[in-house]
């Protein structure tokens, strides 16, 4: 196997016409898709943030909806406030025994 020469690397280089304002929109190129502050690389990571978000807010809303609902129907029947008291409280007249059953 032939080793290659460093010169031959160079001169290689510079037999191809680079003109100085090709060059500069290169390095500034390379500099703002991976060095700037608005990166690819930053910009997929935001992308990801607002995607999370987005699935957040939805869950959030329907949360909101469901608590809505619940409440509502709290509030207008009566049955469904003395079921809720008795499960979530373990609330009883005065005459019943509660037996707390768990898996």
């Amino acid at each position: 196997m032939e080793s290659i020469d460093f010169n031959t690397i160079i001169s290689f280089f510079k037999k191809i016409p680079i003109n100085k304002y090709v060059l500069t929109l290169i390095i500034a190129g390379v500099w703002m898709f991976f060095f700037d502050e608005n990166s690819i690389p930053t910009r997929l990571e935001y992308d990801r943030k607002i995607h999370n978000l987005k699935r957040e807010i939805s869950f959030y809303k329907k949360e909101i909806e469901d608590t809505k609902l619940k409440t509502t129907e709290l509030q207008t029947n009566d049955l469904n406030l003395e079921k809720f008291a008795r499960e979530q409280y373990l609330m009883k007249k005065a005459d019943e025994d509660i037996f707390i059953i768990e898996d």
